[in-house]
């Protein structure tokens, strides 16, 4: 049955960003489905949500690169919550190469993942979204879908072309109530980053204007901003989150 509660989706939702993203949510009232693709990790995140008080946010394991699954998990959600109101589509994977050597299923699997799942969720959600008259999706792009990056041809092309696909849908939902958007974060303190080796990563930190990675609760209080019933004159735009490491 649903309840009160707007319903946020948040792709990616168990990862270093998504996290952060989904918490964010539910401080703001938000029942939050978050996405998972590992699901014994998935089953020990979503304990420790609700170990810190979070006991509105809840799972769903959809295989975001199949359209028809994502059509079931939005059903079995509206089922169970109501109508998604906030899309976020923060997940996303890397298979990094040059174009040399790079495999043709690096580059399907990348755009499978980080593309193809944009087209499949909003697909699922906007005639929702239509018929209320009222939706919210934010795209969690990169810098490197603005500039580019070497060995990510998949990776940079992937999420150059979120940021098209949210400009179009903007275009096409602007009269009713809907409002898509990009957010783009450059370097962000999550595991992924932690793990590369220190002097490397200390030169990645100094090429950074601001000196310092960015945090993901500061990718998600944008994600916040963005979602809010008052942000409405906004859409089809992208936000730079980057510590002024690339702007243009």
């Amino acid at each position: 049955m649903a309840n009160a509660a707007p319903v946020a989706w948040v792709t990616g939702g168990t990862g270093g960003i998504g996290s952060a993203i989904c918490r964010a949510l539910a401080k703001e009232g938000y029942q939050v489905v978050a996405g998972y693709h590992n699901p014994e990790k998935a089953k020990q995140w979503l304990a420790d949500q609700q170990a810190d008080g979070f006991d509105n946010i809840a799972l769903s394991g959809v295989d975001l690169t199949n359209y028809d699954e994502c059509v079931a998990g939005v059903t079995e959600i509206r089922e169970k919550y109501g109508p998604v109101s906030v899309l976020v589509n923060c997940a996303g994977i890397t298979r990094d190469g040059t174009m040399k050597k790079m495999a043709p299923e690096q580059w399907h699997e990348v755009i499978d993942t980080n593309l193809n799942s944009v087209f499949n969720t909003c697909r699922s959600v906007i005639e929702d979204m239509l018929e209320h008259g009222y939706g919210r999706i934010v795209n969690i792009s990169s810098i490197n879908g603005r500039k580019g990056q070497f060995g990510q041809v998949n990776y940079a092309a992937a999420k150059a072309g979120m940021h098209g696909l949210t400009m179009s849908l903007a275009q096409e939902t602007a009269t009713k109530g809907i409002t898509v958007n990009t957010l783009s974060p450059g370097y962000i303190a999550t595991d992924m980053i932690m793990k590369i080796p220190e002097k490397v990563r200390e030169a990645i930190r100094e090429g950074i204007p601001v000196k310092r990675y960015g945090t993901p609760e500061e990718i998600a209080r944008a994600v916040v901003f963005l979602a809010d019933k008052e942000s409405g004159f906004i859409t089809g735009a992208n936000l730079d989150i980057n510590g002024g490491q690339f702007m243009g």
